[in-house]
């Protein structure tokens, strides 16, 4: 069974036609990256799979069940937890307040493997959000989606904004949660961290879909990551 399948799918704004016809799937236990340009579509799709924008058109199924035009609710009762964009942690409240706010869901995931997943949460326990950093922020937003245990992990943009070594660290997370059996699609510009981690990859340019296949093969061909993905020149290295 698959984590996600996409099939033919539509979306619009009014009358502008944003996602025409894509076609993408995530396997249980994979880690696929969807990649492109600002305006691509890429935020557009997660809107799609959470039900935020309804497709117009096409197919979303999320472990075999149909959820096109589910709302929200019904679809994150499915399993699937989001990451959004713009690091949405409460700012009154301490790390460990904030780790206490999801509800509690059996499965891999407790506030004590959080904290030794993320060590540096742990040292900012009594912290309170907008004490933190902006990678520190973007950690505690992950954290409190993985104490859902989601079986499908959807994650916007999470390295916007962060040096190089916190996008390694928030990195070495996203893999760790796929080495624990979730499934993980991540919604990425910094296209070089994300083929490194990645086992597939797509490539998203005005509404449709222009590369599918191994992340890796995709990342051997750089002249394709610079047209299609828009990368800088400068290399990315994940492991040390």
């Amino acid at each position: 069974m698959k984590a996600l399948e996409i099939q033919q799918l539509h979306t619009y704004y009014g009358k502008s036609h944003i996602l025409q016809g894509i076609d993408l799937e995530v396997g249980e236990g994979e880690l696929v990256t969807l990649l492109g340009r600002n305006g691509a579509g890429k935020s557009t799709t997660l809107r799609s799979i959470m039900g935020m924008t309804p497709a117009r058109d096409g197919h979303i199924r999320i472990f075999g069940t149909e959820s096109t035009h589910l709302p929200p609710f019904r679809i994150a009762r499915l399993g699937v937890g989001l990451v959004p964009e713009g690091r949405r942690v409460f700012a009154n409240l301490t790390v460990d307040e904030n780790l206490k706010v999801p509800v509690d869901s059996p499965g891999h995931w407790n506030i004590p493997r959080i904290y030794e997943l993320f060590p540096r949460l742990a040292e900012r326990k009594r912290h309170q959000g907008k004490q933190l950093s902006g990678g520190e922020q973007e950690m505690l937003s992950i954290a409190r989606v993985l104490l859902l245990n989601p079986r499908l992990l959807l994650l916007d943009e999470p390295s916007q904004g962060l040096a190089p070594l916190i996008v390694k660290s928030v990195f070495e997370v996203i893999v760790a949660a796929r080495d624990a059996g979730t499934s993980v699609l991540l919604i990425e510009q910094n296209v070089r961290a994300a083929i490194e981690v990645a086992d597939r990859a797509y490539v998203l340019d005005r509404g449709q879909i222009t590369h599918a296949g191994s992340a890796a093969e995709f990342g051997q061909d750089e002249q394709r990551v610079q047209e299609l993905a828009g990368a800088s020149a400068q290399k990315w290295e994940f492991t040390d």
